[in-house]
This record gives C-alpha cells, structure tokens and sequence, in this order.
C-alpha cells in the first residue's frame, strides 16, 4: 500500500471549529478530502465547484520581463 501524502493549508479556518492552521489536504479515492486535526471535521468539495485555479500563470513563480 503507498503511503498518502498530506498537506496543511497555511491560513485556512475550519468551518466547525474555527481554529486556524489545523485543514489538512489529502487525496482518498480520487477526491481531495480535507480534514481538521483538532475537531476531525472532514469535507470535499466536487470538481465542478472549483478547487483549482484558472489563472494564466498560477504555477508560475515569477515572470521576467527583460527591458
């Protein structure tokens, strides 16, 4: 079995408890779950919803525009 990889999301609240910093990010059977480590609240948001951004250069670090 592969071990999961699972990331916090830095400034995130959760809904239920509203503690700050505790929404961790995971993938269970091909949907992204997120999970609060202090009042285990867990939810996942459909695709169609959104969970991504559309922007032009959102896995762009910089861009650099010579003169």
């Amino acid at each position: 079995m592969a071990r999961q990889k699972k990331r916090f999301i830095a400034g995130a609240v959760c809904p239920k408890c509203e503690t700050m910093d505790t929404l961790m990010l995971f993938i269970e059977n091909d949907i992204e779950q997120v999970e609060c480590v202090q009042c285990k609240h867990r939810f996942s948001e459909p695709k169609e919803q959104g969970g991504g951004s559309e922007r032009q250069f959102d896995q762009v670090i910089g861009v650099f525009k010579p003169d």
